[in-house]
């Protein structure tokens, strides 16, 4: 994919999706492309993480490991960010990423986006705007998943061991 191409499919990531165009091409000039056959993995749970994926194309699947059954959490395509608190912070990989048909990736180091918003402050202001409001999001749904949780529970009656 050209430059033009990646700044267009960083466009469309909703973190990013606000950012000037130069803020973009420096992501997407810095960023390392990567080609993967079906079957590769990307990353194993588990892995200590540098950064965040952006799928520029294919499909790569999540999953975590449940003894010896492998369960897909999450099925990422074109424009899907994958590792968006690793462009933060350190951590480790909640899931192995494997590449279920050809794919390719854009790769994006943590040290890149931390050297962006110490550089571009009102960057780090938008983005923490951004996040903000995905996270009220989420604890919003996860209070309703809790209602209805407690309805189911309240409905069922408990079995006795």
């Amino acid at each position: 994919m050209s430059l033009d191409g990646d700044i267009a499919l960083l466009k469309r990531v909703p973190l990013f999706g606000e950012l000037p165009t130069e803020q973009l091409r420096l992501i997407a000039f810095s960023a390392v492309r990567l080609d993967l056959v079906p079957g590769q993995v990307l990353f194993r749970e588990g892995a200590k993480a540098a950064g965040g994926y952006v799928v520029s194309g294919g499909k790569l699947e999540l999953t975590v490991d449940e003894g010896k059954k492998h369960d897909v959490v999450a099925t990422c395509e074109t424009g899907a960010l994958i590792g968006e608190v690793a462009l933060f912070i350190e951590t480790r990989r909640p899931a192995t990423a494997t590449a279920s048909v050809a794919s390719q990736v854009i790769e994006i180091d943590r040290k890149l986006i931390t050297r962006m918003l110490n550089e571009y402050p009102h960057l780090a202001v938008r983005m923490r705007a951004m996040l903000a409001d995905r996270l009220t999001a989420t604890v919003f749904e996860l209070g309703r998943v809790r209602q209805a949780l407690a309805k189911i529970d309240r409905i069922q009656p408990r079995r006795q061991n």
